[in-house]
């Protein structure tokens, strides 16, 4: 298994990248030094599972470079992909404050830096910290709303659904650069799972969408050059 394990000194950025993430943003430097003095970071490569359904939760995990997908399955056992997170988000909190096992499998899509903290210094954290409590309760909103607007778009055409799928992710990790908003350019069977179309119907609607300017790919990109002309097409 291709994993490196790195504490938070011999890594320059870490540190730097902990700050960075919203769920401590407005902490205090000496709050933020002392919930995370046990957190160790970890570097994946692409494809490499993080998180099992079932696995206990010991640690929460700090996203700060890459991607990871949330994966479960249906009753069929079809794989489905229910979120795509990018650098700055967290996930694992559920399991460590609920104290039961994961529910879904976590799996990277690129290569990945996670900070794991242990799960009794993030609870201790909430605990003591009220900033803390509604840092985690605007991530929990916001997934929440998430969800909802996916599920009233479920019965929209697939334009509308593989656009949405694109807003979505530009929403959460979109990166401002000269061309518009930069997002990865996912394997399709992702943006497949996400919306619930199939997986050629996904790679029609992006041909389409190139076609119009709306979106435009390399190997490694997507970029969005007009956000709001892409919104437009959502019925």
């Amino acid at each position: 298994m291709d994993e490196r394990f790195t504490s938070r000194d011999s890594v320059p950025n870490v540190e730097e990248l902990i700050r960075a993430t919203p769920f401590f943003n407005g902490l205090p430097d000496s709050v933020v030094e002392r919930a995370t003095a046990h957190i160790v970071s970890r570097t994946h490569p692409p494809n490499q599972v993080i998180l099992l359904e079932n696995d206990w939760g010991s640690s929460v995990y700090f996203l700060l470079e890459g991607w990871v997908k949330i994966r479960t399955y249906n009753l069929d056992g079809k794989e489905v992909t229910l979120n795509i997170l990018g650098s700055g988000e967290i996930f694992g909190e559920m399991a460590a404050l609920d104290e039961v096992p994961r529910s879904t499998d976590v799996i990277t899509l690129a290569p990945t830096t996670i900070g794991n903290l242990p799960a009794q210094d993030f609870v201790q954290l909430i605990h003591t910290e009220p900033l803390a409590g509604i840092r985690l309760a605007q991530l929990m909103a916001r997934r929440l709303r998430q969800v909802n607007r996916r599920l009233r778009l479920r019965e929209s055409d697939s334009t509308s659904r593989v656009a949405d799928i694109i807003l979505f992710l530009a929403e959460g990790q979109g990166k401002q650069s000269p061309e518009g908003i930069e997002i990865p350019n996912l394997p399709h069977r992702e943006l497949s799972s996400l919306s619930g179309l199939a997986r050629e119907t996904v790679t029609r609607v992006l041909s389409k969408l190139e076609k119009k300017g709306l979106i435009k790919r390399d190997r490694e990109i997507l970029c969005i050059p007009d956000v709001n002309a892409l919104e437009r097409l959502m019925v």
